[in-house]
């Protein structure tokens, strides 16, 4: 992977494609504490799901990916899956940058939502996400999606759903 002290703004942000998917997968495997998924699963966020997701492109190595969907009974809400940044492209708002891009696709045109689930003690996630939504001037919501006995079989952390929204697309655009 690239080194930290490389320009953060020589990542190009592009619509993942089926190539990617096995990269996808090694980059989850060093962004601890992501569950990994199959590369099966990876294939189909990079294809099915392209629209709604991005890829972070820097020299052609893979450094960061967000997978993102629009639910079919929500079609005002995109849900984001997960969020991947190499330690080579933290501290620089890559993750931030991703979510902006995926709001700005054609795909988005309605979204006014954005859902997502994180485990308690991911401090990260909750700083992205909630800077995200001081960015976007929306609001938050917070609640319990999966809890850890009834949902995981007590094999992982309770998840909880954060939403943010309504918001407006046009200043992203």
């Amino acid at each position: 992977m690239s080194r930290a002290s490389d320009n953060i703004n020589e990542i190009i942000l592009r619509e993942p494609r089926a190539e990617d998917g096995y990269p996808l997968h090694r980059l989850i495997d060093a962004c601890a504490p992501l569950d990994p998924n199959s590369v099966y699963c990876n294939l189909l966020h990079c294809t099915h799901f392209a629209p709604t997701s991005v890829a972070a492109d820097r020299n052609g190595e893979l450094v960061g990916f967000i997978s993102g969907y629009i639910p079919p009974a929500q079609p005002d809400t995109i849900f984001i899956w997960q969020v991947a940044v190499h330690a080579s492209g933290r501290g620089h708002g890559l993750g931030k940058r991703m979510l902006k891009e995926i709001l700005r696709r054609p795909a988005c045109e309605n979204v006014r939502y954005m859902d997502t689930t994180i485990t308690d003690d991911n401090e990260a996630s909750w700083g992205l996400f909630m800077s995200l939504a001081r960015d976007l001037n929306a609001e938050t919501q917070r609640s319990l999606k999966f809890d850890h006995d009834t949902h995981f079989g007590g094999q992982h952390d309770s998840e909880y759903l954060l939403r943010i929204g309504p918001f407006d697309r046009a200043p992203l655009l």
